[in-house]
């Protein structure tokens, strides 16, 4: 076996020391980030500081297309749009993944396998397949409408994806399908790791299924739901699949997002730098909201 080897002060050297070792150890890894992340964003960063329209030769903007932002209802709307739908894409998978996760946790079910497995697949299909699918089922004359007919509700019919007031609902419920998978099955994973001596004790002090929820299951889950509500906030204000091929933002731009609104500025109305713009807005919203979830559980760790 190889001996570490001595330091002047005669202690043994832990692998990776000096630190400058340790870096070279990561180089790699961050000459790939950098020429693949940080390079093109830091170009996102300069163009959002002109207009082009990527032919022509850029000119200064100054912070107008920042300006534009908050002042122009076109850009503050799909931001607008995003947060209301983090309500489907992000809230309403994690409370319907902790109530499925504290019941099939609870009591012994026949068939668990299966359930966790057709609740998760829709996080296997490509978000393509899954808008097409949709789509079809949404459509004036989909599945869904059948079904309202068939069972005298055909008043409720209605073509989802294109009514102004339904279709952005419409598409946070695809989301809504789409999250709740994965958020249960990583409270259920979580749920297994807490101490059965935990539920007997409350069991004990006559807690009930609702008491014993709050006071064992949802502080035991913290760090999942942690964990869940980055992924699906994160998965949420990127959102550009589901847009685009269910409704590409319309009907008018009632269902645009800043995703999508980045496509649209950039490739067909040639306003690269307002696309930019949008771009490193939605990236700062991102990294703000992630930051802020983690350091709430943190400091309720603490």
């Amino acid at each position: 076996m190889k001996r570490l080897p001595n330091t002047a002060g005669g202690r043994r050297r832990a692998p990776g020391e000096p630190r400058a070792i340790g870096y070279l150890y990561i180089l790699p890894a961050l000459l790939l980030y950098a020429a693949f992340l940080l390079y093109p964003f830091g170009q996102s960063v300069w163009l959002s500081f002109v207009h082009w329209d990527g032919l022509t030769v850029a000119t200064s903007a100054g912070l107008d297309n920042y300006r534009d932002l908050f002042t122009d209802p076109a850009l503050r709307a799909p931001f607008a749009h995003a947060l209301l739908l983090l309500v489907f894409y992000s809230a309403l998978p994690v409370a319907i993944g902790l109530l499925l996760a504290a019941a099939l946790s609870r009591a012994r079910v026949r068939g668990m396998t299966f359930f966790r497995t057709v609740l998760f697949l829709p996080q296997v299909l490509a978000l393509v397949v899954v808008g097409v699918a949709w789509r079809s089922i949404l459509a004036p004359d989909g599945l869904l409408n059948d079904v309202l007919r068939a069972v005298g509700l055909g008043s409720l019919a209605r073509p989802w994806l294109g009514d102004y007031d339904w279709a952005l609902p419409a598409v946070g419920v695809v989301g809504t399908w789409v999250g709740t998978g994965l958020c249960m099955v990583l409270f259920l994973a979580g749920a297994q790791r807490i101490p059965r001596e935990l539920y007997e004790a409350a069991r004990m002090d006559g807690a009930g299924p609702v008491r014993e929820f709050f006071s064992v299951t949802l502080p035991g889950l913290r760090p999942q739901i942690a964990v869940a509500l980055t992924l699906t906030i994160v998965a949420g204000l990127r959102n550009f699949d589901l847009i685009y091929i269910t409704t590409s933002g319309g009907p008018g731009n009632t269902t645009s997002v800043p995703a999508y609104e980045v496509y649209h500025r950039a490739f067909e109305t040639n306003q690269v730098g307002s696309a930019a713009a949008v771009g490193v807005a939605l990236t700062v919203l991102i990294f703000v909201l992630t930051v802020s979830v983690s350091r709430l559980v943190e400091g309720r760790r603490s």
